[in-house]
Order: structure tokens, then sequence, then C-alpha cells
């Protein structure tokens, strides 16, 4: 039976990811999962963050959808690797999980000229090292610096980033990691939260430092990979359609909602346990 493309997160961060895939695959079905009310993952534990992120994966498989996108850094760095191989063989073999570490270490060392690059994510995707060690098997040379932020998502969600105080925890982070290595010319958002915080990140940069979000990226590695997994192209619905699910209540959901993703649809709750 066909379905939709799955996108799940923990919250509201990974609609810039919807956004991007509706952008560049317009025809495509996409079922939107957001686990709202077990938000934030990043501050969690790997055993929590595992077991929440597989919970999602089977809700979304049992909707029919043949492929899942974790659009969700801190679920790609601690909760991918277990599913794809442990649990996909076993339960589900004719099913895909893909996430989004994978497709920016792939392409974020042509970026760079000076050969160091800063990464600005969640404490539990900093503590993973997911992105030094991805990043290390394509681009052996380059350097990779670190600064975990954990004000920034509570800004984002909160609305509050314009500020003072969410202009203060801005400006903090990115002085933090740019004094442990000066020479960093390329900083990656690894959070779907942060593009929302793009042009304020911007105005603390210095000239020359480029800014690197993920969503079109991942669109785009997601086009070329259905281009060669054609099975699984052909398992997905396109009729253009979008329902966005929510473990919230999807009043409170749909306040934030279009801060993330200028839509006229509106979220639905659900229990995924």
């Amino acid at each position: 039976m066909k379905g939709p493309i799955g996108i799940f997160d923990s919250g509201y961060g990974g609609l810039t990811v919807l956004k991007s895939i509706q952008d560049l695959m317009l025809e495509y079905d996409c079922l939107y999962l957001g686990d709202n009310a077990r938000a934030p993952y990043g501050t969690r534990s790997f055993e929590v963050i595992n077991q929440y992120t597989l919970e999602a994966v089977e809700y979304l498989f049992s909707k029919n959808c043949p492929l899942i996108i974790l659009a969700c850094n801190t679920s790609s760095a601690k909760a991918l690797r277990n599913i794809q191989q442990t649990v996909l063989p076993k339960k589900f073999p004719d099913k895909k999980v893909l996430g989004v570490i994978r497709p920016t270490t792939e392409e974020i060392g042509n970026y760079s000229k000076s050969g160091y690059i800063g990464i600005m994510g969640t404490a539990g995707t900093v503590v993973s090292n997911s992105y030094p060690i991805e990043i290390a098997k394509f681009f052996p040379n380059v350097h990779v610096v670190q600064q975990s932020c954990p004000m920034w998502v509570p800004l984002v969600e909160n609305n509050s980033f314009n500020e003072e105080g969410g202009q203060y925890y801005i400006q903090k982070y990115i002085a933090e990691l740019l004094e442990k290595e000066p020479r960093i010319d390329t900083i990656v958002l690894a959070c779907t939260h942060y593009p929302l915080l793009k042009s304020s990140i911007e105005k603390y940069l210095p000239i020359g430092v480029n800014l690197f979000d993920q969503g079109n990226l991942i669109a785009q590695k997601l086009i070329d990979y259905l281009k060669k997994h054609s099975d699984t192209d052909q398992q997905i619905l396109k009729n253009g359609n979008v329902e966005i699910l929510t473990t919230e209540a999807s009043d409170k959901f749909d306040g934030h909602l279009n801060l993330f993703y200028d839509t006229k649809n509106k979220s639905r709750t659900v229990q995924i346990i």
C-alpha cells in the first residue's frame, strides 16, 4: 500500500525541512509528526531518545509511510543507527529511515576554504560527536569545533529570540564558538529550529563566515536518493497532500505553526503510544 513521506521531529523544527521538501518536491505527499508533548529531546538520555524516536517511527509506519526522515538532529545522532541496523531488518525490512546528519556531512567540507567548520547544536547532538565523526569520513583534513546552544530551542519555540534577552544568548554562543577557533569560516546550524535565528545570527558573524542550514540540502539529497531507489519512490503517494500531526494540543501547536512553515494547514493531535 502506498503512503506519504514521513517527517519526524521532536517539535516544530522539522517544519523547516518539510517546507524545503514541499518547495522542491511539490507532488509528494508528506505526513509530519511533531512530538511536542515530550520536547525538547536535546537534553535527554541516549536511551530515552532511542525509545521516543522508535515510538514515533513505528507510528508513522502504521500510517503507511514507506520512508521516514528524522528531521531532528538529536534523533539522527542518537537513534538513527540503532533503528537502521537493528530495528528495520527485523521488523520493517521493506521500510527506510533516513537522517539529516549524513546529507550535511557529505557536502559541508566543500564550503570551507580555511578547513575549520563550526557546529552549533543541542547538547545531545554535540555530546554524540556525530558531526565530527561523519565529517571526518568525507573530509579527513577538516577541523570541526562544536558549540552547544541550550537556550536557542526555547527562544525559538517561545518566539522570544528578537527580544533583548534572546539576542544576548544568540551573540553569546557565537562568541564562545569563535573564541575556541577564530579560523572557522563555515558554521552549520545543526538543529532544524535554528534557521529561524539565521538573520539574527548573521548580525554577529564576522565578514566571510558562511552560515549553513540544512533544509534545502536535505530536500535535494532526498530527490537524489529516490532517483537511485525507484522501488521506494514508487511506494510514495504523489497527490501533493500534506498532513501535520502533533502529540501536543493542536491549538497550542498551531499557535507556532506559521512561524516555521507558512501554511493554511492545521495540525491534528494524536497519541503515538
